[in-house]
């Protein structure tokens, strides 16, 4: 059987290929301003399969990660067919937040980039601070440690 891509890392920057497809497109043929997020979602959640953190792990110990804040600033449009690469970074852990920047480029041309703030939960929604093993698989990837 042949797995799906995971990506690859560039140092510290976890690099995930999307091709866009006629149903991530609108009326007009760009891709829809949403769609954006799921391709981020896809860049995160492969960055930490990458690393080791599986997230059917997470959820057996009680654990997941909830999106509190993505601040988007769009700068080019995507298109049917364009091949994007998902730039994925975890900067710093505070708590039980992980601040993340993320970035959709076509070649070099920038399409949009993100700043993002997770925060660590239990399945019923209360904040919890990452397992040490978790912070200790994300540890050679943080920028800074607060």
């Amino acid at each position: 059987m042949i797995e799906p891509t995971a990506g690859v890392f560039d140092g510290r920057e976890h690099q995930l290929p999307v091709r866009i497809y006629y149903e991530d497109t609108d009326f007009s043929g760009i891709v829809y301003h949403a769609n954006y997020l799921r391709y981020f979602e896809r860049g995160r959640s492969d960055f930490f399969r990458r690393i080791g953190i599986s997230h059917t792990a997470l959820h057996a110990a009680d654990t997941a990660f909830a999106i509190i804040r993505m601040e988007l600033d769009f700068k080019r449009s995507a298109r049917i067919d364009d091949a994007l690469l998902v730039r994925t970074t975890y900067d710093r852990v505070k708590g039980p937040r992980l601040y993340v920047s993320q970035k959709i480029t076509r070649g070099d041309q920038m399409i949009v980039q993100a700043a993002g703030e997770a925060v660590c939960i239990t399945l019923d929604g209360r904040p919890r601070k990452p397992t040490a093993e978790m912070l200790g698989q994300l540890a050679p990837w943080l920028g800074a440690k607060d």
